[in-house]
């Protein structure tokens, strides 16, 4: 009698468990370890296959506590959370990630993208409240309002102090000078000689006389 890959994947997983995974968490070899996530990576690919995301999540979060050092787990909740649109939880399993390795790429990016659809999410709840209808500048009013009243903030954002005023001027005197350098020179027009070198200017008509004068 043949065992399909299932019934290897629970045997695997019964033989681990009996040999040393139901230890205490982080007392696990390197190796044991290592094998007992390949392990749980089957069982969850299967699971997310029958579109049981919380099992999938429960597994990971139990191979998370066996491996307290180990990133793994958390980048596979956070993804299975991204995708599940559970923002908050991809969010605080990105973190987990981040706090092992804070160079993780795919823990920043579901973050960021995470903590973008959470925002907006937000704002869109306000947009469809009661109160904000009408003109664009009349729900822009009436969002600041809530938000300030959310916050317990009389302004959303706080007036620059004088040294980031300081600051600002001098940046801009400073991009004027640059400016001012990088204009080309206008070039000046040399005037032209009155007569050419060595021979005297014509000339001039007598006073009264026409344009013809010379010819009388």
């Amino acid at each position: 009698m043949t065992i399909g890959k299932p019934g290897k994947v629970a045997a695997l997983a019964m033989v681990l468990l009996v040999t040393g995974c139901a230890s205490t968490p982080g007392s696990m070899s390197q190796d044991d370890y290592s094998q007992y996530l390949k392990t749980t990576t089957l069982q969850v690919d299967q699971l997310l296959a029958e579109s049981k995301r919380d099992e999938a999540v429960n597994l990971l979060s139990k191979a998370a506590e066996l491996g307290p050092a180990s990133k793994e787990p958390w980048v596979r909740i956070a993804r299975i959370q991204f995708d599940g649109g559970k923002y908050g939880e991809a969010i605080v399993a990105a973190g987990e990630v981040l706090q092992r390795d804070p160079a993780d790429r795919v823990a920043k990016s579901v973050r960021a993208v995470s903590g973008l659809r959470v925002a907006t999410e937000s704002l869109a709840d306000l947009r469809n409240d009661t109160e904000m209808t009408g003109s664009a500048r009349g729900d822009a009013v009436a969002l600041a309002r809530v938000m300030r009243e959310s916050l317990g903030e009389s302004v959303l954002i706080p007036p620059p102090t004088p040294e980031e005023l300081e600051a600002r001027r001098l940046e801009e005197e400073r991009e004027k000078a640059q400016k001012q350098k990088a204009r080309p020179k206008a070039r000046v027009k040399k005037s032209m000689p009155a007569a050419s070198e060595g021979r005297p200017p014509a000339a001039t008509a007598a006073s009264g006389s026409g344009p013809f004068g010379a010819l009388k």
